[in-house]
């Protein structure tokens, strides 16, 4: 089961980070906020900063058992609009792709949403990567609204997913 640890910053971790976002290259020319070519990592770690320095937000590597990095994910813990806990960003690294790697930090995020008494958490998927709609269809989200995002004014679904007692 991978863990989830803070993102701390350190210049090992944010290599690690960069060569993540590198390793998906889709998402990246999706987004279009990083050249998966050549991800800056003192403009990722900006970013990340910010992020983390959001009211509730929670910046987070998931690492498997041996320690390597696997994932990052963006948590936040309280919409300042809606009052739910929102999935910012669940990103796995390239190689481990249709491994169900996603799946179970889909199941963790939500398992510690539910530990925190949540009914349901909610995200937001760019329109253009169809492979994430699929993704998150799959394991029962399901699509509530379209509208753009609050940073760059991409097209996005928003999805929710009710969460169970």
């Amino acid at each position: 089961m991978p863990s989830l640890v803070p993102l701390r910053f350190s210049p090992s971790e944010m290599t690690e980070v960069a060569d993540l976002y590198a390793s998906n290259p889709e998402y990246c020319r999706a987004a279009g906020e990083y050249d998966p070519e050549c991800v800056p990592v003192d403009r990722l770690e900006d970013d990340l900063r910010q992020e983390a320095a959001t009211d509730g937000c929670e910046v987070l590597l998931a690492r498997d058992a041996h320690g390597e990095l696997i994932g990052l994910l963006c948590l936040l813990d309280r919409h300042p609009v809606d009052g739910l806990p929102w999935i910012g960003l669940l990103m796995v690294h390239g190689r481990l792709h249709r491994r169900g790697v996603g799946r179970q930090l889909a199941a963790i995020v939500e398992d510690r949403f539910r530990q925190r008494r949540h009914n349901g958490v909610r995200l937001a998927v760019l329109e253009n990567t169809t492979w994430a709609l699929t993704f998150w269809e799959s394991l029962g989200w399901q699509e509530i609204d379209r509208r753009t995002d609050n940073q760059h004014g991409r097209p996005c679904v928003v999805m929710h997913k009710k969460l169970a007692g």
